[in-house]
């Protein structure tokens, strides 16, 4: 796995194979941000944004947001393993200044969550997970988001459509995933 463009293009994030995890293809993950950058149904620029990487595992996605211009990201796992093996990539890339690391289930951090609202939010949960669906109304609930944000969630092809709502402005397919933008 690889940091695909910005400040850290081409290094190195570290997915050791005996974990029990499903990284995000770099295939998936830079069509993911080419359309980000340049859909033009929604407008988003990372610079300087706060980013949210909930299901984070070694945390490639709030890497390369990181690395594209994001001013901090928070990654919520709770994995202890997959863990380990973030904030050693964090520490490697030198990225602890810009993120944050929480050992939590995702569902009680976003319900206990305080904090500053996020630009964007990055939901790539187990295939078989089905809990996540209630992120979709946490997040509404307690507005965890700012005004103008950009919600993108990563799914297996067959699984039933995710109903939420926000705007539902894109769905893209590639191979066993389906990626799912959406935005007020």
């Amino acid at each position: 796995m690889r940091v695909i463009s910005g400040i850290l293009k081409g290094k190195i994030i570290d997915n050791p194979k005996l974990l029990n995890t499903r990284p995000l293809r770099d295939f998936v993950k830079e069509n993911i941000f080419n359309i980000i950058q340049h859909s033009k149904l929604f407008k988003f620029n990372l610079e300087n944004k706060n980013i949210l990487d909930l299901y984070s595992g070694m945390g490639s996605f709030g890497i390369e947001c990181i690395s594209r211009g994001a001013k901090k990201v928070t990654f919520v796992e709770n994995n202890k393993t997959s863990i380990k093996f973030l904030k050693k990539n964090l520490i490697s890339l030198s990225l602890d200044n810009k993120s944050i690391i929480s050992n939590d289930d995702v569902i009680q951090f976003v319900e206990s969550y305080k904090g500053n609202k996020f630009d964007m939010i990055f939901l790539d949960p187990p295939y078989k997970d089905r809990k996540y669906l209630k992120l979709f109304d946490f997040m509404n609930i307690k507005q965890i988001c700012s005004k103008k944000h950009l919600i993108i969630c990563h799914r297996e092809l067959g699984e039933s459509e995710i109903k939420f709502n926000h705007n539902k402005v894109l769905i893209k397919k590639y191979g066993r995933s389906k990626i799912y933008f959406f935005n007020l």
